[in-house]
């Protein structure tokens, strides 16, 4: 997520370190950005809604995502969201975010900046992500794991 006004952003990278961590730790060291660079591992609700919805975008640069729920979430409370254009995440965003190639970090630096700087792109990714957020609910997600079971089964379970 980035945060912050002017120039100068904040990347505020929030979860657990997963594999090649390391490296990621010892660029920022190594280029001085301590300042600029948070680390966050566990993050209450509380202080996860309030990031969310203090950040100027999230930002999902995957190359494999189960499902993306960090990009449901920041469009739920209206933040822009810049995903990687593979794995699930296409699907979860739709036309309500950027989608950007994670092996491409000049377009991914581009999506970031046509975002900071354009007002009018970012209030229409807010709009548009919550739109998008409210086509995935728990009661759509039931029923069509219900379905799915009913399929493999051949069978209603249905009361």
């Amino acid at each position: 997520m980035l945060h912050g006004r002017g120039e100068k952003r904040e990347l505020v990278i929030a979860g657990r370190p997963g594999w090649l961590y390391d490296e990621i730790f010892e660029r920022v060291q190594r280029l001085g950005l301590e300042r600029w660079v948070h680390f966050i591992e566990r993050v209450p609700l509380d202080d996860l809604v309030a990031l969310m919805n203090g950040a100027l975008l999230l930002t999902m640069p995957s190359f494999y995502e189960g499902f993306g729920l960090p990009a449901l979430e920041a469009m739920h409370c209206g933040t822009p969201t810049v995903v990687a254009d593979r794995a699930s995440l296409p699907e979860v965003v739709g036309d309500a975010g950027l989608l950007i190639d994670p092996d491409d970090p000049a377009t991914m630096a581009g999506a970031y900046e046509r975002i900071a700087r354009d007002a009018a792109l970012r209030e229409e990714l807010r709009a548009a992500g919550r739109r998008q957020a409210q086509t995935f609910t728990w009661e759509r997600t039931a029923r069509q794991t219900l379905a799915v079971y009913e399929a493999v089964l051949g069978t209603s379970l249905s009361a």
